[in-house]
């Protein structure tokens, strides 16, 4: 209507070709208009779709960065329960290591005793006689000096193979200790044989007087027979009294044999023992060092890759800051 007012009032002052050029500058300012507006319409509307977008993209921002802080705290709490088991372990193998120089004076003392009580050490050997230094199962026996030297004359091999050697050799002396037992019970029984013949010759000698034995003719001859039994008779005391004392010199080598046996015996199981407990601690400890050294190790990785996480997820963070 008010369009109309307008046209006709100026209708009624400007003649018509002046009012179609206004009313078509005016319809091309309208149309000028529209299509701005339109556009501002379009603009508008994507002007609050990417207000939207940005908005979508703060909230999700701000989620991530909430999950990121929570992630940053359970990888602190985790650092610092690494920490504190990395200090544990520490500890741990401090203490294996105070443990390990406790066993190395403990061999030490061990040492100097053997020494003082004139024991010795001797490695159990393979059983062809060498020595395997590689293998940590082979082991050690304390002796005394003495047995020492009787294993040293056992000749080579193992300790089972040089106590079996002794035990052959004192089946040997005993076998021939019952030989010369044997013979020194014949020697005695052939002994009492001559003596019983010698006091009958003597008794036949006192019975006959000297002029039965001038008649008999039987004077030279006994008296021949006579020599020759005291002969044999000290002959069989040489032989006798040289068998008393090699019997009498096997027995004391036996009786030898048989302490140093005994009291090797007794020191290789006492060396054993010992020699087991030590082995056992000793691997206890190793394994003990082997895993603290191996959960250290895990540890300082964990520990280093978890503070290369926790500076990466600072970074991403004071990015994402910075672009808000």
């Amino acid at each position: 209507k008010r369009n109309r007012k307008i046209t006709r009032n100026v209708t009624c002052v400007l003649p018509c070709c002046a009012l179609r050029d206004c009313f078509l500058c005016c319809a091309e300012s309208l149309s000028e208009v529209e299509e701005k507006y339109k556009k501002a319409m379009v603009s508008n509307a994507q002007l609050d779709n990417d207000k939207a977008n940005l908005i979508y993209n703060v909230d999700t921002l701000k989620d991530v960065i909430e999950e990121m802080e929570e992630h940053m705290a359970e990888l602190r709490r985790e650092t610092e329960d690494k920490s504190k088991e990395l200090e544990r372990q520490k500890h741990t193998c401090a203490i294996l290591q105070q443990k390990q120089v406790e066993l190395k004076e403990g061999i030490r003392r061990r040492d100097e005793h053997f020494a003082k009580h004139g024991l010795a050490i001797i490695p159990e050997g393979m059983p062809n006689g060498d020595i395997n230094h590689n293998d940590p199962a082979t082991g050690i026996t304390v002796v005394t000096q003495e047995a020492a030297q009787v294993l040293e004359s056992a000749g080579e091999g193992s300790l089972d193979v040089r106590i079996q050697k002794l035990a052959d050799e004192k089946d040997e002396l005993l076998a021939q200790i019952r030989k010369l037992k044997m013979r020194l019970e014949d020697e005695r029984q052939k002994h009492s044989k001559m003596e019983n013949a010698f006091t009958d010759g003597a008794r036949m000698e006192n019975a006959f007087t000297d002029g039965e034995r001038m008649e008999n003719g039987t004077d030279l001859h006994f008296i021949e027979m006579q020599r020759d039994a005291n002969r044999q008779i000290s002959e069989y005391k040489f032989k006798l009294s040289k068998a008393e004392q090699e019997m009498g010199t096997m027995e004391q080598n036996i009786n030898r044999l048989e302490g140093q046996v005994s009291r090797y015996k007794a020191s290789v199981d006492n060396s054993e023992k010992i020699e087991d407990e030590l082995n056992i601690e000793k691997r206890k400890l190793q394994r003990e060092l082997r895993i603290a050294l191996d959960k250290i190790e895990a540890m300082e990785m964990t520990n280093n890759h978890l503070v290369k996480r926790l500076e990466k997820m600072k970074a991403n963070r004071n990015a994402l800051l910075s672009q808000q």
